[in-house]
Formats: C-alpha cells, structure tokens, sequence
C-alpha cells in the first residue's frame, strides 16, 4: 500500500483557510490526515520532511497547449506532462488547436489515451467550439461532454459569428459544459505587438486592444444572455478588467484568467530587446495595462493565472517580429514568477496566490480539487520559498521559447505529487 507522511511544512490551502505549520498523511493517493503534529502512522510509510517549505494543493493550469496530435515536434502530452509536474501543476486544461482540431470524439479519446501513457499530470481535454475552429457548425456536445471534455473554446480565436456562439452557448448552458474564450475582434485585429509607442518606434504595425475589449463584452452579454458559464482567457487590457469588473459588480458570473507574462512584462521590454520571445497573443500591453493586472488579482477581478504554454520549435521563433510566431512556454516557471512580481511585492499573500493557481481553478472546472481536505486526492505541490536560482536555458519541455530565461528568482519548486506519486522531485521527474 503507497503511504507518505509529509512532515513540518507549512500549508497552504484557502479552501480550509489554513496558512501554517501542518503534517499531512496520504494513502493510496488520499489525504487521510491533517493535523500540526502526527505521530503515528503504519510501518512502512514514506517520510519527507518539508521544514521551510509551502506545502500546495497541486496547481491547475487552465489553460496550456500540448500539440498533440499533429504538431509533436512542438510538444506532445509526455513532454507537456513532464513540464507542468517540474513546475508543480498537476492539473491541465489542454487547447484545441491541435492538428487534427480537437473536434471529435476520437481526438479526445486519442489525448485520453497518450496522457493514461504519461502520468505525470493530469490531462483534461477542451475541444473546439465549431468543426475545424471554422466558425460556422458547431461540434456534437453531447459526444464530447459524455467523452470526457472540461470545456470548449475557439482557442486563438473567437466565433466572430454571434448568431453561431449565442446557439453554442445556449447548449453549454443545458450541458454545464464551461466555454472557455479567446476575445479577439478578427476584423480590429492585426499587427503583431501591442498598438501604441513601442510599436510606432519599432516601425511595427500594432494590434488594436479594442480588438480584444470589443468582444470580451460581446461575449459577457451572450454568455448572460443564454445562462452559459464564461470563462475569458488571458485578459491583457485595463478596459477588458474594467468590463469584467463591472460585470460582476452587476451580477455577472463570468470568470477570468491572466497570464505571468501580462502582469511580468509589458512592451517596454521589447525596446531592450527586440526578440520574438516577446511575441504573444494578446501581446504584451503597456505598463499601465501590468499595474490593471495587477490590481484586478488583487480585488478578486481576475479569478486564476493560466500560463497559456505555447511551445514552439526554435525555427518558428525567429528574432523576426513579424515572421514568427506568437507564444510563449511558461508552466515550469508560472508559480516562482507569480511570487516574484504578486507576493513579494505585497499584491497578493501567499494564500491567495494559491487561490489563483489551483482553489479557483478547480471551481471554474468544477471538480473536486484544489485542496488538501481530508479525503481529497492528493495533488500537491512543495516549494522552498528561499531557494535563490537563475532560469536556464533547459526544461522539459521540447521547448525554450521562454521570456524569463536568465531571471534570478527566489522561489524553487522542490517536489510535485500526484495522486499520492511523487512524480517530480529535486529537479528530477521521477
């Protein structure tokens, strides 16, 4: 029997409001105990010692693409797997846009498949809104609900068709199927970083942030409209969080996520170094827009911080603005970059940076996650909170499209557990 008592750390779970010095006792993948001191266990249980570090629920990462099938020289689901559990997410939500489009029962059971070969995190697949993300005829949900999607979503795009997502969302609605949504006006986007001084001193066209302000109202009116459950996907804009904000204020039960790189890095970033590692969609805004990120964690606006892990091969992330392609990877340093520019800096406590990273989350998908209760699976995460380190130019992902690299943080994830599995443990998958 797989027993592990994990000893003298301090636990971190909002859902039970608990910020302090713990032991915890799992077996066979369950916590079974939570208590400041136990002593007694069964022979033969495992014992770490945690003294000094945050011990977490296990991270759920809303929003990553694995490129698989199709696009594996990217990524495929053991790398992406093996990435997000050294960055203590053992949790993921992976995106459609995949090659085949993920829009059929048999892509979904083929993801299913390849992430049971990988059990390094686990694997929740989101298929797309229309066939082919063509944005005219919308997928079989019933099919894909009853094959075990988390969600559905555009990915990268939005259905610029609103007569199409309004039908769409009504049948999320009666399914309780989450639509997870990339808000971007098509015919206000363009350009490849963000409209405004940078990219008039770079002599680069610039993508409109109505774009994206435009349709993240759009999208809130269809979703109240037909009773869908919204989630928006990376806000990067300070009017996106203010539309957002006063949704809620008025009722709305829309959810939002941010990325790392959105409240990290702003387009300044580009004048120092006019490198494709800063191209993204959205882009990077300004730093006006970084502070309305913040500040939206802050007061509860944006509910979770999704990396949106967009691997790609080093060919495809040329120093050529305008030819490369947009994305970044960003599960292996999501949690130390988040206590770097939110904790550290007093945004937001340690225990409501795990409120965005993995309670929330769990909400949003409605599963029984994101805390260490007693009886809950044992998904959880351990960080030495000191631990001083520089990013390297090495993960586990296929992938080093990363902005961060060479970044001196302070914050190490030090050991990753998944259902009672230590699966990542001192720089090493297990």
């Amino acid at each position: 029997m797989n027993r592990l008592l994990i000893r003298n750390g301090i636990l971190l779970d909002p859902a039970q409001n608990i910020e302090g010095k713990r032991d915890l006792y799992i077996e066979e993948g369950i916590v079974k105990q939570v208590a400041e001191e136990i002593t007694q266990v069964p022979e033969g249980t495992e014992v770490m010692d945690a003294a000094g570090c945050w011990v977490m629920p296990g991270f759920i990462d809303l929003h990553v693409h694995f490129r698989d099938p199709g696009l594996t020289y990217k990524e495929c689901i053991e790398t992406g797997s093996k990435s997000a559990a050294a960055g203590g997410v053992t949790t993921v939500c992976t995106m459609p846009n995949t090659k085949p489009i993920t829009d059929s029962v048999e892509i979904v059971e083929y993801v299913k498949t390849e992430a049971a070969k990988a059990p390094y995190t686990h694997v929740l697949p989101i298929a797309a809104v229309t066939m082919g993300q063509k944005g005219t005829d919308i997928v079989d949900l019933p099919a894909l609900k009853e094959a075990g999607i988390c969600a559905i979503s555009e990915d990268g795009r939005s259905v610029m068709n609103a007569k199409v997502m309004k039908e769409a969302m009504k049948q999320c609605a009666q399914l309780g199927i989450p639509v997870f949504d990339h808000c971007e006006d098509e015919n206000l986007a363009g350009g490849c970083i963000n409209d405004g001084e940078v990219s008039k001193k770079l002599g680069l066209p610039g993508v409109s942030r109505d774009a994206e302000n435009a349709m993240t109202a759009r999208e809130i009116l269809l979703a109240e409209s037909t009773g869908a459950q919204l989630h928006i996907c990376h806000v990067s804009t300070k009017e996106s969080a203010e539309i957002i904000r006063v949704a809620k204020a008025h009722g709305s039960k829309v959810t939002a996520e941010v990325g790392p790189h959105h409240f990290a890095l702003s387009d300044e970033d580009i004048l120092r170094e006019p490198h494709s590692k800063y191209k993204m969609n959205p882009p990077l805004r300004t730093p006006e827009d970084v502070e309305a990120m913040k500040q939206a964690l802050a007061d509860g606006t944006l509910d979770a911080i999704a990396t949106d892990h967009a691997p790609h091969g080093a060919e495809e992330k040329t120093a050529d603005l305008m030819k490369s392609m947009n994305g970044i990877i960003g599960m292996e340093t999501s949690w130390a970059i988040s206590k770097k520019e939110l904790v550290d800096t007093g945004v937001l406590t340690p225990l409501q940076l795990v409120e965005k990273m993995s309670t929330n989350p769990a909400k949003i998908l409605g599963i029984n996650k994101g805390t260490l209760a007693e009886g809950c699976c044992a998904d959880i995460c351990i960080a030495d909170p000191n631990e001083e380190y520089v990013v390297e130019d090495k993960f586990y992902s296929k992938a080093n499209n990363c902005p961060f690299i060479g970044w001196k943080l302070k914050g190490r994830i030090k050991t990753t557990i998944l259902s009672g599995r230590i699966v990542y443990k001192d720089n090493i998958i297990i």
